[in-house]
């Protein structure tokens, strides 16, 4: 009989916390689109997204609107705020989590990688699990639905979509990497131009998403740092990462010793004293003496 993986307890914790924060998203969704089929029923003109400012939403008052509507647009509104809150809780403990054991070990990985972000990033995590339970990066992308169906009769084979057997949240978070990664790597940006040639938008993207996949089974199996990216790049990454957190939640880090501290555990960005990606606003980053005083830890790493 084959093996079932039983997911242990703080794997569990965090799929469900995860899946709470799916439902207030998707609640908070359904709110937004009520208030703007309103808008859409009296033919107003209103300003589309998640920015509800005194600006954007004038148009709540308008006179066509009758007091039962605008009564229940101030329902909404009030909704809105209270669901906001709770994602952005939600959102605070999930990075808190982030960075402690056992999720650090593979956050350290994970974080550098294009498109990630804290909750994208522990989202993939929380889906594998152990990823010493896929032999392959072929065993992954199946398990995730991304890999493409085949339908045979006889002798004739014929290709189909994605299989989307597997993690329903670990397809969503692998696709939105994907769409962020288009825009702000360039290799990625490439390959998903060469495929958009002989494909449409959709299916290039969810290609995308794939081979992000098997990056990521590669950096979490090898354990070792991007190549793609410099290590200047990696360390803005472990800084929007400290960006998600207060300096309790980093355990009394700065954000630049934070940094330092992963870029460290991690072996790369040595030379590295700031981050200037964008020259008008360079960041300083923390020594690595400085970060040893405080985590001398560090020493046994190397």
């Amino acid at each position: 009989m084959p093996e079932v993986w039983v997911p242990p307890v703080h794997v569990r914790q965090l799929r469900q916390l995860l899946s709470q924060r799916r439902q207030l998203v998707e609640t908070h969704t359904q709110i937004v689109n009520r208030m703007h089929s309103v808008a859409h029923r009296h033919h107003l003109k209103h300003e589309r997204g998640k920015r509800f400012n005194e600006k954007n939403t004038g148009w709540q008052k308008d006179k066509i609107l009758s007091r039962v509507e605008q009564f229940q647009l101030e329902l909404e509104m009030e909704n809105r705020a209270y669901i906001e809150k709770q994602i952005s809780r939600i959102g605070k403990e999930v990075a808190k989590i982030s960075q402690k054991k056992p999720w650090s070990e593979s956050m350290l990985y994970l974080m550098q990688l294009p498109g990630f972000g804290v909750i994208t990033a522990m989202t993939v995590l929380a889906a594998i699990g152990d990823i010493q339970r896929f032999a392959t990066c072929r065993h992954l992308t199946s398990y995730s639905g991304l890999t493409p169906g085949l339908e045979q009769s006889g002798t004739k084979k014929r290709a189909k979509g994605i299989t989307k057997e597997g993690r329903k949240e670990l397809r969503w978070a692998m696709v939105e990497v994907a769409q962020r990664a288009v825009k702000s790597a360039p290799l990625w940006k490439t390959r998903f131009q060469e495929l958009q040639r002989r494909m449409h938008r959709n299916q290039a993207i969810v290609a995308i998403a794939r081979q992000l996949l098997e990056l990521v089974w590669v950096v979490l199996t090898r354990r070792q740092p991007y190549r793609h990216f410099s290590h200047e790049r990696i360390a803005y990454k472990y800084l929007t990462w400290a960006w998600q957190m207060d300096e309790e939640m980093r355990d009394g880090l700065t954000r630049q010793q934070f940094t330092r501290y992963y870029l460290m555990r991690l072996g790369v960005g040595h030379e590295l004293s700031r981050i200037a990606l964008d020259p008008r606003h360079p960041r300083k980053l923390a020594s690595e003496a400085e970060v040893l005083a405080l985590r001398p830890e560090l020493l046994q790493i190397e």
